[in-house]
């Protein structure tokens, strides 16, 4: 396993790490999270000139041909930034559920506007309970003539309010759960912007009869829950390298900080207790980061990495909660105002915890995982 990045990957990232430095500061993000949009469609419109969109997709089907190691590096950027885009469910949740489980017709398609920024996409799954195993999903897909009709509503929708299709998880007739591509704008679909601790574009989707039809299916009837399972595992490796760069950028603005804050005369840098908080922030950082491009290496090996992500993100989870939580208490009083910029990671730390798996879930999957291995 080779952990080391080319000298092309190297050129992303910097690439990558320039544009965010010169196209978006934090006072756009702020306006952003009170917008309703919650993000750039320029931006969005040059990240698909730089490729971003489609890098992640092979060639034959629209796509730049990268590998996920190249996705990983665009993630960890976007998280150093903090830019709010639909970067993540478009590409990574719902790009990945089209490239394993859909037709020709519907890779093509789907993949080329995606890549070309025209076509934003959302994935309904979740519902009121929030669970993330199959047992969650009850929505009902009834049969209705050729097609289906779904009825029911979906929580924590990611990006549904910008998005022009959806893929939906429901129940068909048989019981199980299967996906189904949705128009936004379809007759029966309403959207509901809820407000959320870190400000993002997380929504309420109800389906009032729905009609779709069976070209709409996305993969086999009935085999929605495989494609949501492995899609899972590589959701939560792509969105903990989002959380690794908030990391680095939480230590970086902590460092400054203790080094140009002074008390009784002297930099609070020179406090023990400061200087034990940040070489325990380094090591949470250190560690997730080697762990993270691990896992990102697995992939593109071709492993199998449902244990494995699972793991990973947990300990994400857990850094990038603790380094905000110390990013805050170096800053002392002024950390915890809404006008400073750190505040601004620890409310996204306790947002995108929840995403793919929060720790608690994660630890219930290891642990069934460590019984299953040794039953």
């Amino acid at each position: 396993m080779d952990l080391d990045f080319t000298s092309e990957q190297d050129m992303l990232r910097d690439s990558a790490a320039k544009f965010l430095a010169n196209e978006f500061n934090f006072e756009m993000l702020r306006g952003l999270e009170e917008s309703d949009a919650g993000y750039s469609p320029e931006l969005w419109n040059h990240m698909a000139e730089l490729g971003w969109l489609g890098l992640p997709f092979p060639e034959e089907v629209g796509g730049f041909g990268g590998t996920f190691m190249d996705l990983a590096i665009i993630q960890e950027e976007i998280g150093k930034a903090l830019l709010p885009s639909p970067y993540f469910s478009t590409i990574v949740l719902c790009g990945t559920l089209i490239l394993e489980g859909g037709s020709d017709d519907q890779k093509t398609n789907l993949i080329e506007h995606i890549s070309g920024g025209e076509l934003i996409m959302a994935l309904a799954q979740y519902e009121e309970d929030g669970s993330y195993r199959e047992t969650g999903i009850t929505m009902a897909a009834t049969q209705s003539g050729d097609g289906y009709e779904l009825s029911g509503t979906k929580l924590f929708v990611m990006d549904a309010n910008i998005a022009q299709k959806l893929i939906v998880a429901a129940r068909t007739p048989d019981g199980d759960v299967t996906l189904f591509i949705v128009d936004a704008d379809a007759q029966g679909v309403s959207i509901e912007k809820l407000p959320t601790v870190g400000k993002d574009n997380t929504c309420a989707v109800t389906f009032a009869k729905v009609g779709v039809s069976g070209s709409d299916v996305l993969g086999a009837v009935g085999g929605g829950w495989a494609l949501l399972e492995s899609m899972r595992a590589k959701g939560a490796v792509a969105k903990a390298a989002e959380m690794v760069g908030g990391c680095k950028t939480s230590i970086t603005m902590s460092v400054e900080y203790a080094k140009e804050r002074e008390q009784y005369g002297k930099p609070i840098g020179g406090n023990q207790a400061i200087q034990h908080y940040l070489s325990n922030m380094l090591l949470g950082y250190d560690s997730a980061h080697s762990y993270l491009y691990k896992v990102v290496s697995m992939i593109d090996d071709g492993a199998n990495v449902e244990k494995e992500a699972a793991i990973m993100k947990a300990c994400v989870n857990e850094s990038f909660k603790f380094i905000t939580e110390r990013s805050v208490q170096i800053h002392g009083g002024v950390g915890t105002s809404r006008e400073h910029n750190i505040g601004l990671f620890y409310r996204r730390a306790k947002s995108w915890e929840t995403v793919c798996g929060n720790s608690d879930m994660l630890y219930d999957q290891i642990v069934e995982n460590l019984a299953n291995a040794y039953s």
